[in-house]
């Protein structure tokens, strides 16, 4: 996972995502996404808006994460799920 989220998410930490919530919500400021990053892999950030068009301009919490300040926004298409739980490693 890294530490882009740290301290709310930790490396080895697990998370549960899952697309159904949004069948029942649009994705919204805040929300925390797992996505598909071409050249990155899979990368999980906190949605810092949704762009004209459904893109998403997603951060990390450390000023030097690899987000959309480095990459632009995330295709709606390549959000693999919302993350509906979070389980401490520790």
């Amino acid at each position: 996972m890294g530490e882009s989220l740290s301290p709310d998410f930790e490396n080895g930490d697990f998370v549960i995502v899952s697309k159904i919530p949004f069948l029942f919500s649009p994705l919204a400021t805040g929300d925390v996404v797992a996505f598909y990053q071409p050249g990155y892999g899979l990368l999980i950030k906190r949605v810092q808006g949704v762009n004209p068009g459904g893109s998403l301009h997603v951060l990390g919490t450390q000023p030097d994460s690899t987000d959309s300040r480095v990459f632009g926004p995330v295709k709606r298409e390549d959000v693999i799920g919302k993350v509906i739980w979070h389980i401490r490693k520790s």
